[in-house]
C-alpha cells in the first residue's frame, strides 16, 4: 500500500480550524486506500485527537503557538522526517508550509498542494509576514506536480502555468439533522430561535468585530453568539468584549458535537461577517441546517449560489446591521438549499484520482 505524507495541519480529529475540518473529512474516507502519515502539532491536540482511523499513523511534533513561527518551526521538522521516512507522495496544505517543498521535491518525493486560500490577505500578518507569504506561494506552486484549489476564483487569478497543473475540488459537508435537545440552550439562557449565530476561529479576517458592532446597534436581537476560540492570543476576544457594550454577545469557546448541532438547530439566523475566505465550510454546516442567512459579499461566498439579498458589503457594521435587520422582518422558515455538489464522499474519490495520477 503507497504511502502519503500530510503536512500544513494543525491536526485532527477535535481540531478547531476549516483546514482541521477538511482533512478529518477527506482523510477518515481515503484511508482504504492509502497508508497515511499526518503531521500534528502537539500544543493543538485534544482527548478527541486520539482517536486514529486505520492505516493511519499520526507523527506528533513539538511547536509553538508564537504567530509566524508556528507553522515554519512544525513545518522544518516534518519535512526532517519525510527526508529520512520516505512517503510515496506528500501532501502539502496551504500555501505557507510549501516555504520548504524543494527539500522534498530534491528527494524526488511529488507533491500534491491543495490551496486553501491566500494567507497574506489576512490582517493579522505584518508586512514582512505577508512577503513571506507570497514567497512561499511563489515556491509552492512552483514544486507541486499537482494543485488542488477548493476555491475555483483562485485558481483562475493565477494564470495559465497554473491552471494546467490544477484541479477545483471544493470542500463538502456532511449530512445532518436537525435535532431537538436543548441543554446547551439552558445552559448558555437562550431560547429557541432567539439567537443569532456565528461560528469561526477568533480571528481579524472574520470580520467579528463589525458583527458585534451590528448586533449592538439593532433593538430585534437579543443574543447573539459566536461559537469559536482564539488562535494564539486574546487581544482580539478583548477587543470584541469592549464592542459589546450591550452585553448581547455570548461566546462559547471552541464548539463542536452536540453542541455545535444544538446552536445550529435553534438559531434564527446564520450571520458570516467573514472579510476574508478561502472556502467557508461553516456557511455550508449553516445551509445544511437550513438556517437563513446573511453573509459578507466576497469573492469566496459566491462560490454556493445564494439570493442577492443574502449578500451584504464586507467590513460595514451599518451595512451588516441593515441586512441583519431585513431578515429578521420576515417570518422564520427553514431554507431549501441545493447542497448536491458538495458531497465529502464525492470529493474523497476525486483527490484519491489526484493521488493515483500523481504517483503514477
Amino acid at each position: 500500500m503507497k504511502t502519503i505524507s500530510v503536512i500544513g495541519v494543525r491536526g485532527f480529529p477535535g481540531v478547531q480550524g476549516g483546514v482541521e475540518m477538511h482533512c478529518e473529512n477527506i482523510y477518515s474516507r481515503i484511508h482504504k486506500h492509502y497508508r497515511l502519515r499526518i503531521y500534528r502539532r502537539r500544543p493543538y491536540l485534544t482527548e478527541v485527537s486520539a482517536r486514529k482511523f486505520k492505516n493511519t499513523e499520526y507523527v506528533d511534533l513539538p511547536s509553538t503557538r508564537i504567530k509566524g513561527l508556528e507553522a515554519v518551526i512544525h513545518t522544518l521538522l516534518a519535512c526532517i522526517h519525510i527526508i529520512f521516512h520516505r512517503p510515496d507522495a506528500v501532501h502539502i496544505h496551504n500555501i505557507g508550509p510549501g516555504m520548504f517543498a524543494p527539500l522534498i521535491k530534491l528527494c524526488g518525493i511529488p507533491i500534491i498542494l491543495t490551496y486553501h486560500s491566500p494567507n497574506y490577505e489576512h490582517k493579522k500578518w505584518g508586512r514582512l509576514s505577508r512577503a513571506i507569504l507570497k514567497l512561499s506561494e511563489k515556491i509552492s506552486l512552483s514544486c507541486a506536480s499537482t494543485i488542488i484549489f477548493v476555491n475555483s476564483f483562485q485558481r483562475e487569478k493565477l494564470g495559465e502555468k497554473v491552471l494546467k497543473k490544477s484541479v477545483f475540488i471544493p470542500n463538502g459537508i456532511n449530512k445532518t439533522k436537525i435535532g431537538r435537545s436543548t441543554g446547551l440552550l439552558r445552559r448558555l439562557e437562550i431560547e429557541h430561535r432567539n439567537f443569532i449565530l456565528s461560528v469561526g476561529r477568533l480571528t481579524p479576517e472574520k470580520g467579528f468585530e463589525f458583527l458585534v458592532e451590528a448586533v449592538n446597534k439593532l433593538d430585534e436581537v437579543e443574543h447573539l453568539v459566536i461559537a469559536g476560540a482564539s488562535d494564539h492570543d486574546n487581544s482580539y476576544f478583548k477587543q470584541l468584549k469592549q464592542l459589546d457594550w450591550n452585553d448581547k454577545v455570548i461566546f462559547t469557546g471552541y464548539t463542536q458535537g452536540e453542541d455545535l448541532r444544538q446552536l445550529y438547530s435553534h438559531a434564527r439566523l446564520y450571520v458570516l461577517s467573514s472579510v476574508n475566505e478561502g472556502f467557508p465550510l461553516v456557511l455550508l454546516e449553516a445551509m445544511s441546517y437550513q438556517l437563513p442567512l446573511v453573509v459578507s459579499d466576497i469573492p469566496a461566498t459566491h462560490l454556493i449560489e445564494l439570493p442577492d439579498d443574502n449578500y451584504v458589503e464586507p467590513a460595514n457594521s451599518d451595512a451588516l446591521a441593515e441586512g441583519i435587520k431585513q431578515a429578521l422582518s420576515k417570518d422564520f422558515e427553514l431554507q431549501h438549499y441545493d447542497l448536491s455538489s458538495y458531497n465529502w464522499d464525492t470529493i474523497a474519490k476525486q483527490t484519491v484520482e489526484v493521488y493515483k495520477q500523481v504517483i503514477k
